[in-house]
């Protein structure tokens, strides 16, 4: 293991963060529209982009840095169920091809910026909207902190920051600067920086999968070698626990847990606002069909990607943090100057979506928050102003969250995130195909769901912590153990069926829809629709 700092890697990666620096700045003058001060064109890059922005945008929204580094790392941890990851985002693409055309159309046809918008605009309700609107920003303030996760990881291994013992200012010195600059050209340029910039970090993200699941298996003697000491040593037994240490094939207990994990995780990943953002931003629906059909592309990169974990037995690789475990990796096997680029891969890879994250966040609390309930008379230059400040705090929020606390809190914190976001599924997914729902059932719904699934993940207790362990519990009913977020969904929605029969049955005011089943499958072109339709006019989707 190399030990001080790796100046030629250091070197490579300061080339590619400055690069990246001028393309997020100069990118506020890319497509610059006339009026710049709507939330349409700093939000969503003016609803502009076409089939390959959008892959490359939608690819570096939801293929993170965290990703690079959590998903090999739970291989090198666990074994065989690490890879839950790959079967979800291969089951989330049939999926979003269903409801994201549609979310696209009504979205483009009434001005929605967010899916809180499209939830007040359905149901009638601004309470519904505003659990949505608060369950997305903090589901995604985590999400923006494990960005930073991945940034220092990346750090650590090439010694930049000093010791333990350092000046905490100087140790998180590098950190500060790369999330300032974040925070200005976001700023300046809105989502397209992160748009611009997502072409330079996925042609680096290929290149990096593309040489190191070919170069590493030649040096370790194959994959063969490669498997038979991940084997031997995942039959180590685990001190902490007295159980071997993992599987090659996962367990048969811990098959339903890897089951309703890839389910639940598939059914949660696009009800996440960021991910609503680079989607809502294309130009077309029918941008949004191609891409469902040519972003499985990134699961087959996702896949070859977990095998760096197995590699990193291999190699003998020793970290006491497993999110180090391949950058460590890539600084033992690489040359200095390939590292490097391994290290700008991961870093740019926190950059991209934590920006696009950023302006989801803001996006939802000018929209959802300050003007639904502080300020509704605000202007689109009003509104962009304010998203502009908030998406610069919720950085700053994140930054906060990873200098204060350990690495497992946000991690935690994260899969939590995850356990909530997939609570707004009902009001979302339901709402666009159909009206029958009750807004104050679904509304119930969300309520139980979120409650028992933060109840029951802070039951869960792990080898190093008492609560917040880890997001898999005994299912009620099964006892099979299972994610604790596909239970709360259960439950979510069992309640706002329940509730619906019964508030149809007593009449409750169901609140006014303003759209209409046109809207679902409008098209750029299509003539608008006016808001401000009466009540009579309005209809629903079926």
């Amino acid at each position: 293991m190399k030990t001080g700092v790796n100046g030629v890697a250091l070197g490579v990666c300061i080339f590619f963060f400055l690069l990246v620096t001028v393309m997020g700045f100069l990118a506020a003058r890319w497509r610059r529209a006339d009026n710049e001060h709507s939330l349409d064109e700093w939000g969503l890059g003016g609803r502009s982009f076409g089939t390959w922005i959008t892959w490359f945008l939608l690819g570096g929204d939801l293929y993170t840095a965290y990703t690079f580094v959590a998903v090999p790392a739970a291989i090198y941890a666990t074994g065989a169920a690490g890879f839950f990851a790959v079967p979800y985002t291969i089951l989330v693409y049939p999926l979003i091809f269903t409801f994201l055309p549609r979310l696209w159309s009504v979205s483009h046809r009434h001005g929605y910026v967010t899916t809180s918008d499209f939830v007040r605009g359905r149901f009638g309700s601004k309470g519904l909207s505003l659990a949505v609107a608060l369950t997305g920003i903090l589901a995604t303030m985590p999400y923006i902190a494990l960005q930073l996760v991945g940034i220092q990881a990346v750090l650590d291994v090439m010694g930049v920051g000093g010791g333990d013992n350092t000046n905490w200012f100087v140790k998180d010195l590098p950190l500060l600067i790369a999330f300032g600059v974040l925070a200005a050209y976001t700023y300046s340029s809105g989502l397209r920086a992160p748009a611009l910039i997502a072409f330079v970090k996925d042609a680096l993200i290929y290149i990096v999968i593309a040489v190191a699941i070919i170069y590493i298996p030649i040096k370790l003697g194959g994959f063969d070698d490669i498997f038979a000491k991940a084997t031997a040593a995942f039959g180590q037994t685990n001190p902490a626990t007295g159980k071997p240490r993992g599987a090659l094939v996962p367990a048969e207990a811990g098959q339903w847990t890897y089951a309703t994990l890839a389910l639940g995780s598939a059914l949660a990943l696009f009800m996440y606002p960021h991910s609503i953002t680079a989607t809502l931003s294309s130009r077309s629906r029918e941008v949004i069909r191609r891409n469902t059909t040519i972003l499985p592309l990134y699961s087959l990169m996702l896949g070859l990607l977990a095998l760096l974990g197995f590699m990193a037995i291999a190699a003998g690789v020793k970290v006491t943090n497993g999110q180090l475990a391949i950058p460590q990796l890539f600084e033992n096997m690489f040359p200095d100057w390939f590292a490097g680029v391994a290290f700008a891969a991961i870093a740019i890879g926190a950059l991209v979506p934590a920006a696009i994250m950023s302006i989801a966040a803001a996006n939802l609390f000018t929209r959802n928050i300050y003007k639904d309930f502080i300020k509704p008379g605000a202007t689109a230059k009003e509104e962009t102003r304010v998203s502009k400040i908030v998406s610069l705090l919720v950085k700053v929020g994140a930054l906060v969250f990873v200098l204060t606390m350990d690495k497992t809190v946000a991690i935690n914190f994260q899969l939590l995130g995850g356990i909530w976001i997939l609570q707004t599924f009902p009001a979302l997914v339901g709402g666009l195909f159909t009206r029958w729902f009750h807004r104050w059932a679904l509304l119930a719904g969300w309520a139980v769901g979120m409650v028992y699934g933060t109840v029951a993940a802070y039951g869960v207790a792990s080898p190093t912590q008492k609560h917040f362990g880890g997001s898999a519990k005994e299912i009620p009913g099964i006892g099979e153990i299972g994610y604790i977020g596909m239970t709360a969904f259960v439950l979510n929605l069992a309640v706002a069926v329940v509730l619906t029969f019964a508030l149809r049955a007593l009449k409750a005011p169901e609140g006014v829809d303003e759209t209409r089943p046109e809207d679902y499958t409008a098209d750029a072109g299509d003539p608008g629709v006016q808001v401000e339709l009466p009540p009579a006019t309005a209809g629903s989707a079926h």
